[in-house]
């Protein structure tokens, strides 16, 4: 016995650094959601027209969802360790390649290809932070393997404090407090230092924690693992159908009808959403200050306005995350799964975690509905900010345990990864819907004025919204007392 209790505590020790890792890795990658302080300065010394400063946050924006499945399969196969490794080169690669290029650009000499290499780098860097994002969340997923709502949502919530937090580096250490210049360049090689060496550090951590073997993490949440001396050998719940539905395969994945209405409903909610998030401030722009301002031909003020709303999106989201994630494992606890199907709950059931789904989907289409109706001020913007932050962050929280509750831990990470193909396809559609009745109100070509520039598309959303309230419901009564 004696001769354990070393191994135990060093155990302990390197648990206790891969949590820390956990956060730091996940208030460290929100690199790519500073953008807009780089924006003035992209503009002035590099000479970008807005298309293309457009094209390189696009690019960062687009660039976390095509290897999200790829990210899965590497958490499934080799644990979070690796992912954290390749988050690590990709970060210290993009933003390296990137501080290097806005510095160069400062000579006489223009650099035709700059637009391009930008957009690389960034694209590169949102590639960085979805295997940032599976590393920390599958991370604390196995870490704490009985709270899966309270560990995948606290890291969420952090990572959606990454870019308060950020921002409050830049302000404080890297803006000329004599100009108020924004320094680009040393921001954006201290990231590449910082990014790459902590993610480093949480692949190394996570490796001795013994977070890259699923085994001892999933054996009493997944029925498809034998039985070990400590399962239970008889029953304590009634029988209910078994809610796993096993598939190695990915074809078999896909032929379940449940699995394509879960991405039907994840691209109706995340698609909207992260269309009036990423487009909050030319919403802002096109609304007076106030009523009594309507009547002027000034250009309204979006200085004060912007920053407000982007802060109240971040510290929706980042609450929404904490609440949620708790109160679902609360009244909705998950299950463990013994040898005979037989589901045992440690808890006592209460509601479907699905119900979230619900509630986030039916507040979005009311938001969307009195954005479309009800907003003529730039001080009412805060309930379209407060509104989308708490439904697009409710339904990110529970999505991950909803799908190992589902398909099983075996292939959780290509499942969700798979599933978040989903706002790769919502998003640009959504954002392109967006973009084009904007332009089509525009008369002077630059900053459309005035409600009709975005009324037509939050009344297309509040419809679509309300179809995924639908498709909540048919995936709740499918899932009736098992989920």
């Amino acid at each position: 016995m004696a001769s354990l209790c070393p191994s135990r505590t060093t155990s302990v020790y390197w648990k206790s650094f891969a949590c820390c890792s956990i956060v730091a890795n996940a208030l460290c990658s929100g690199g790519i959601f500073t953008f807009p302080l780089m924006l003035p300065v992209l503009a002035d010394r590099c000479r970008l027209t807005q298309p293309q400063l457009t094209t390189v946050v696009l690019a960062a924006m687009m660039g976390q969802y095509p290897f999200a499945a790829f990210a899965g399969k590497l958490i499934d196969y080799y644990g979070p360790s690796l992912c954290s490794a390749i988050a690590a080169i990709l970060y210290s690669s993009a933003f390296s390649l990137f501080s290097y290029h806005v510095n160069a650009a400062a000579s006489d000499v223009p650099i035709s290809s700059l637009p391009t290499i930008l957009t690389v780098s960034f694209c590169l860097a949102g590639v960085a932070t979805v295997f940032s994002y599976f590393s920390f969340l599958f991370a604390a997923s196995r870490l704490f393997p009985q709270q899966p709502g309270v560990a995948s949502g606290t890291s969420m919530a952090l990572f959606g404090l990454s870019p308060l937090f950020l921002t409050y580096v830049a302000t404080n250490w890297f803006t000329n407090r004599y100009t108020g210049t924004f320094q680009v360049v040393r921001f954006t090689a201290y990231l590449a230092f910082a990014a790459g060496v902590l993610h480093l550090l949480g692949a190394l951590s996570f490796s001795q924690a013994g977070l890259n073997s699923k085994d001892e993490h999933t054996a009493s949440r997944d029925p498809e693992l034998p039985p070990s001396e400590t399962s239970q050998l008889l029953p304590r719940g009634e029988y209910t159908p078994e809610l796993h539905a096993k598939t190695d395969s990915t074809r078999g994945l896909l032929t379940q009808g449940h699995f394509w209405l879960l991405i039907l409903f994840c691209i109706c909610v995340f698609g909207a959403s992260e269309m009036a998030i990423s487009n909050i401030g030319t919403i802002v722009a096109a609304l007076p200050s106030s009523t009594s301002a309507e009547m002027t031909s000034d250009p309204p003020s979006v200085m004060d306005s912007t920053p407000q709303q982007v802060r109240l999106i971040s510290m929706a989201n980042t609450f929404t995350r904490i609440l949620v994630g708790p109160l679902a494992d609360y009244v909705s606890p998950v299950a463990s799964y013994l040898p005979n199907g037989t589901i045992v709950h440690a808890r006592k059931y209460r509601i479907s975690r699905v119900f979230f789904l619900f509630v986030s989907a039916i507040i979005l289409s009311l938001t969307f509905l009195w954005t479309s109706i009800g907003i003529t001020t730039q001080s009412g913007i805060w309930l379209l900010s407060l509104g989308t932050g708490i439904g697009y962050s409710a339904t990110f929280t529970v999505i991950p345990s909803i799908v190992s509750s589902v398909w099983g831990l075996k292939h959780l990470g290509r499942n969700f990864g798979i599933l978040m193909y989903a706002p790769f396809a919502g998003t640009p559609m959504f954002s392109y819907l967006y973009a084009f009745v904007s332009q089509s109100h525009s008369t002077s070509g630059g900053i459309c004025r005035g409600t009709e520039c975005w009324k037509t598309t939050f009344r297309l959303t509040s419809f679509t919204s309300l179809f995924a309230v639908f498709i909540a419901l048919a995936l709740w009564r499918q899932w009736r007392g098992r989920l």
